[in-house]
């Protein structure tokens, strides 16, 4: 008998904004841009399709997108 995936059923389990952004930023290393409520409102509203109706953040859903998406947004903000 196999023994649960912990690390997946964290890494799959759905959150709430507040909880994603603290586990985002948790052991992130220095170079990445750290996550806030503010940004990750910013992210959804235009990646809706990430988000079906009613359901919450996962590490393993979203936050190499997030990454992703604010790598784009500084380097964007940086060069206006």
């Amino acid at each position: 008998m196999r023994t649960p995936d912990l690390d997946r059923a964290r890494s799959e389990k759905k959150r709430t904004l507040t909880d994603f952004v603290a586990l985002y930023n948790e052991n992130l290393p220095l170079s990445f841009t750290p996550a806030s409520e503010e940004l990750l409102k910013e992210f959804k509203q235009g990646h809706k399709g990430l988000f079906p109706a009613g359901k919450g953040w996962s590490l393993d859903q979203h936050r190499r997108k997030v990454m992703d998406w604010l790598r784009a947004r500084k380097d964007v903000t940086q060069e206006g």
